[in-house]
């Protein structure tokens, strides 16, 4: 058989071929990839159906507590100790493609049934929508193993921040239109429709699973590379990526910044909603704000992360965002709505930028440093430590906001004169600024982890910056220069038109 005839046979098989394979030609990769991200836009869509707001608007319905719904919110982070069975279940079937598109598929079964029970106005208690969701969540989290170790074979090193920056600007504009239409509907059944508010989370949620299924459908037409696993004791293979300086490196500084930064992150919406007395719809739109941005940031980053190194793209990023949780300490200093609403764009604009980076280029560097060999474990372990001090974080940020409920801090300057006299505020901090100022000063010290950890291809930050800066200034001047050149023809026209009109007697 000739090697066209074979190329022909690899490129001809069945897309929903379950067997990993030794060898992809590059079309079949181009067309996972393809799959992949359309089942990804499906899995946003059943994040804006399923979750946040809409989640705890149906526990709410229900009766929940403020307990029971931070039961419910724990969740996602607890189930992640589901990864583990991942191992063991890969170990004993090698196939990634098959673990995961089954445990995704089996995730959505839950949030079919919750849709159906509130659609028929059937009696379901908290008690029945916290097991069907903490089914819903450890299966996901069975799947998103897999799947984390399946993607890391199938994207090529070279694409990493490109093909991720695409997806994730795609699935972060999927949830800006989905999120609004859903909200509008939400804020409409409130108002008009209280008693029928039941059957439109019925709708969600039902349709939350249905999509979610259809992604499954699409996600087993991607194909899967031979992985290389290692058998033996599952604890001494959760040891390995602690025996690898490099990558234990990288566990340190991802378990400090998502400690430091999520003592703050979680207390933004609180802050907004009862310390400044913000409507719901002004924080969502300051949300959506933000998504666009980190929408339009994120092209950039992927091209710099494929051209250069991911730590570059978090050196350049992170001091961004620190920037931005210091300056949340001056949110509110004074009772004028205005400067506290541009202060807040501007934060959250700035915010989105460089969160889209931080997200990109973590992400990247866990699977670009995670081996071949056990990529699955490795990867594991940093969901596992990553998710573990995320939880950490608002559990300590909300002890520490009781203990500086009772303090405070102001520095101001005063004015005293015949005609005039004032007082102006440069710092206040009470409970929430303290919180925003110590997560602040930690974020800034965990980027000292990142320094121990090395990367293939690694490029200094500052010449990246320096590279940026020249190519701004490239840009703009480019663009200035054939603009001109563009409207220089419109330009002669009106002055011979100047010239032309007759003048008045």
């Amino acid at each position: 058989m000739s090697n066209q005839t074979m190329r022909a046979g690899v490129t001809s098989e069945n897309p929903m071929d379950i067997k990993p394979k030794l060898h992809l030609e590059p079309a079949e990769i181009n067309r996972s990839l393809r799959m992949v991200i359309i089942d990804g836009l499906c899995s946003e869509v059943v994040v804006c159906l399923s979750s946040g707001a809409i989640l705890v608007g149906a526990a709410l319905l229900l009766g929940a507590s403020n307990f029971q719904i931070g039961l419910l919110a724990s969740f996602p982070t607890l189930c992640n100790l589901a990864q583990l069975l991942t191992i063991l279940l890969i170990q004993r079937y090698p196939n990634r493609k098959l673990i995961t598109v089954l445990a995704v598929f089996l995730a959505k079964m839950p949030l079919l049934i919750i849709g159906i029970v509130l659609w028929r106005n059937t009696q379901l208690s908290f008690s029945i929508l916290l097991v069907f969701m903490f089914i819903h969540y450890f299966l996901s989290a069975i799947g998103g193993a897999g799947w984390n170790a399946w993607i890391k074979d199938l994207v090529p090193e070279q694409q990493l921040g490109t093909y991720f920056s695409k997806r994730t600007r795609l699935m972060q504009l999927t949830n800006i239109a989905v999120s609004l239409a859903v909200a509008a509907l939400v804020d409409y059944y409130t108002k008009y429709k209280g008693d029928e508010l039941p059957n439109l989370y019925g709708i969600y949620f039902f349709a939350a699973g249905l999509i979610g299924a259809i992604g499954a459908f699409f996600l087993i037409q991607a194909s899967e590379p031979k992985q290389e696993i290692s058998g033996g004791n599952l604890g001494r293979l959760l040891l390995e990526p602690l025996k690898n300086t490099n990558f234990k490196n990288l566990l340190i500084f991802n378990a400090a910044w998502v400690l430091a930064i999520n003592l703050a992150i979680p207390f933004f919406t609180v802050f907004m909603l009862q310390t400044l007395g913000l409507s719901m719809k002004v924080v969502i739109l300051l949300t959506v704000v933000s998504q666009i941005a980190s929408v339009a940031g994120l092209p950039l980053w992927g091209k710099l992360s494929d051209r250069y190194s991911n730590k570059s793209i978090i050196y350049l990023t992170a001091p961004i965002y620190i920037c931005c949780i210091l300056l949340w300490i001056f949110v509110g200093i004074y009772s004028r709505a205005l400067p506290n609403l541009i202060l807040l764009v501007v934060l959250h604009i700035m915010t989105g930028i460089s969160t889209g980076g931080i997200n990109l280029a973590l992400t990247n560097i866990g699977l670009k440093l995670a081996p071949k060999t056990d990529a699955i474990i490795y990867i594991t372990v940093k969901n596992m430590v990553a998710s573990f001090f995320t939880a950490l974080g608002p559990i300590l940020g909300g002890l520490l906001v009781d203990y500086f409920a009772t303090r405070e801090l102001q520095i101001s300057i005063s004015w005293k004169s015949p005609n005039l006299e004032s007082v102006a505020k440069l710092i206040y901090l009470h409970e929430w600024n303290f919180l925003f100022l110590l997560a602040s000063i930690l974020s800034f010290f965990s980027l000292r982890w990142l320094g121990k950890v090395q990367e293939n291809g690694e490029v200094s930050h500052q010449l990246v910056k320096r590279i940026m800066k020249k190519r701004f200034r490239a840009g703009l001047k480019e663009r200035l220069l054939v603009g001109n050149i563009i409207t220089l023809h419109a330009q002669l026209k009106q002055i011979l038109k100047r010239k032309e009109l007759p003048t008045k007697e």
